[in-house]
């Protein structure tokens, strides 16, 4: 089985989010998928693959599949418009969360082969946030007070200023306890970073303490800026270790995340 490992939301390697991408010609068990997620060790691996009505798309985490992933989702459409269909620059996927569509903008003035510069945007839902209580439960688990918290699949904790969230030393312990699949914690940019928002994702309910760039956090996190500074297109940084940059435009119930992609390997795996 063919498999590439795509960092995502950078243009460079080491930088954004790294995905592995398997391309199998027929299904493996979910079991063998979740192994392969757990060999990888990867905050999300993915598997896609050409069905007759077209490709579909899976992710897993080492703790197991889940129902939505942007960077992997990214990572995938990047290796199968470079090395599949390289000739399309429109991806759509059915998965878990509904038919998922990407679409490739090239760079100009590159040579055919070098897909550097290329920008990936993805169409993805909304997730509908509802305000819950700030507990001291999460100021114990985050090591700072959130000033509010918001319920979707995730929990989305609001920080009163970007240091805060940079600073941030969770206790993934007590992080496993907190509502939600995975933890998010943001904060609007500090003045002249020119980002909207900075945030960090934290999923050890997942086996990833953090996951350096997060595309299905950022369809909780966008969502709130956007009603909060009243306006649909925004910037933001997710401030890992690795660090990372989401283009985005929200309305009308979806979010439409962009960035870059590199390529750091290709490889076969060999579960026999």
């Amino acid at each position: 089985m063919r498999q590439y490992v795509v960092d995502a939301f950078t243009d460079r390697v080491f930088k954004g989010n790294p995905a592995a991408v398997c391309l199998p010609e027929s299904w493996p068990s979910d079991e063998l998928m979740a192994s392969i997620a757990m060999e990888d060790r990867f905050s999300e691996t993915a598997f896609a693959m050409r069905e007759p009505e077209g490709w579909r798309l899976r992710w897993f985490t080492p703790g197991g599949e889940i129902d939505l992933c942007g960077h992997a989702t990214l990572a995938t459409a990047y290796a199968i418009l470079r090395f599949v269909e390289p000739d399309a620059d429109v991806v759509r996927f059915r998965t878990m969360s509904g038919v998922l569509t990407v679409i490739r903008r090239r760079s100009d003035g590159r040579d055919g082969d070098d897909q550097a510069g290329d920008v990936f945007t993805m169409d993805f839902p909304a997730f509908d946030l509802k305000p819950t209580p700030v507990t001291d439960a999460m100021e114990q688990a985050l090591g700072a007070r959130p000033v509010e918290a918001w319920l979707g699949r995730d929990l989305l904790c609001v920080m009163p200023d970007e240091r805060t969230v940079r600073g941030l030393d969770p206790d993934q312990g007590l992080v496993k306890d907190l509502p939600g699949l995975l933890a998010n914690v943001t904060a609007a940019g500090d003045a002249g970073s020119g980002f909207d928002c900075v945030s960090r994702s934290f999923a050890p309910k997942c086996g990833v303490d953090e996951d350096p760039v997060c595309g299905s956090g950022h369809c909780h996190i966008l969502p709130y800026w956007s009603k909060r500074l009243g306006k649909s297109t925004l910037t933001a940084y997710q401030a890992s270790a690795r660090g990372g940059v989401i283009h985005a435009t929200v309305g009308g119930g979806r979010v439409s995340l962009g960035g870059g992609a590199a390529l750091f390997s290709i490889g076969t795996i060999l579960p026999d």
